[in-house]
């Protein structure tokens, strides 16, 4: 399935992206609409890679981004082709490019797909693994505090807390992501939160700012009631517009949301190449980072 520059249409060329390459970047995400920020771009440039198709003149028509993770498999996502240079075939070509990168170093590729997304997925050999659903809101109605039912106190992460926080995440999500949270930790102090019960770290939220709203996940935890509790605690200090990235096994959680005056925006379909079961614990994963980051 390797590909090669030469499959590409003529007077296009690929290369790897770097910092001076930001700002083309971010206006091909802001063209079409997405809600990342130039934070956003620097992660995948820091912790992973981004890939680009250019003109001869030099301009950035396309890329892709590819952030390999420890657990045996990397994250394909910002996937973005300007518009006047849409359906021929770059796309498929920098998806391809990306999963030769990550099996070439032995990872399995994973993303997370839009339905339209999903057709061309299914065609390269991505498998349905389990599906979610992105709630948005506009604005929160006012509701009182949700507590976890076993008595768990919410509180503001504390540096102490980050060897137990990676190591539910990591147990949840599969891979050590550890840099990746710390840099989200700092984006949304706010949403950077802990639950504790005696003494013990039972679940975490994290959150990040964005273009246009703010996200909130990962969020990891042992129970509904610590989740919720989470939530709660963040959307009484996190101004809308916000979006959450829920898996649909989470339905009550849902339910309340909409409570709060979130609507479904679009589901999601978290895939794998070449088999049909993911790395994470849906059980204990309550928010994704959003589809970009897994």
């Amino acid at each position: 399935m390797a590909v090669s520059d030469q499959d590409l249409p003529s007077g296009v060329a690929a290369r790897e992206l770097s910092e001076s390459d930001l700002a083309a970047a971010m206006a091909l995400s802001q063209e079409a609409g997405w809600n990342q920020t130039d934070a956003d771009w620097r992660l995948f440039l820091e912790l992973g890679h981004v890939v680009g198709l250019t003109r001869s003149s030099g301009a950035l028509i396309a890329t892709a981004a590819t952030l390999p993770h420890g657990g045996g498999f990397g994250w394909i996502s910002m996937v973005l082709v300007t518009a006047s240079e849409r359906r021929r075939g770059l796309a498929r070509w920098l998806l391809r490019r990306c999963m030769d990168d990550l099996i070439a170093k032995k990872l399995v590729p994973v993303l997370d797909a839009t339905p339209a997304g999903r057709m061309v997925y299914l065609g390269l050999g991505f498998n349905d693994c389990w599906a979610m659903r992105r709630a948005v809101a506009q604005q929160v109605r006012s509701s009182s505090q949700r507590g976890a039912q076993e008595g768990a106190t919410i509180r503001p992460i504390a540096e102490e807390d980050w060897s137990a926080i990676i190591a539910l995440d990591t147990d949840v999500f599969g891979a050590d992501r550890s840099r990746l949270l710390r840099r989200l930790a700092a984006r949304l102090p706010a949403a950077a939160l802990v639950a504790e019960l005696h003494g013990r770290v039972v679940g975490f939220l994290l959150g990040r700012d964005g273009r246009t709203m703010n996200q909130l996940g990962p969020l990891a935890a042992g129970d509904e009631s610590v989740a919720g509790a989470l939530l709660s605690h963040a959307l009484h200090t996190i101004s809308a517009p916000l979006a959450i990235d829920l898996p649909d096994r989470h339905s009550r959680l849902g339910e309340w949301l909409s409570t709060l005056g979130f609507k479904i925006e679009r589901p999601l379909t978290r895939m794998v190449y070449g088999r049909s079961h993911a790395f994470d614990d849906t059980a204990r994963l309550f928010a994704i980072a959003g589809p970009e980051l897994g």
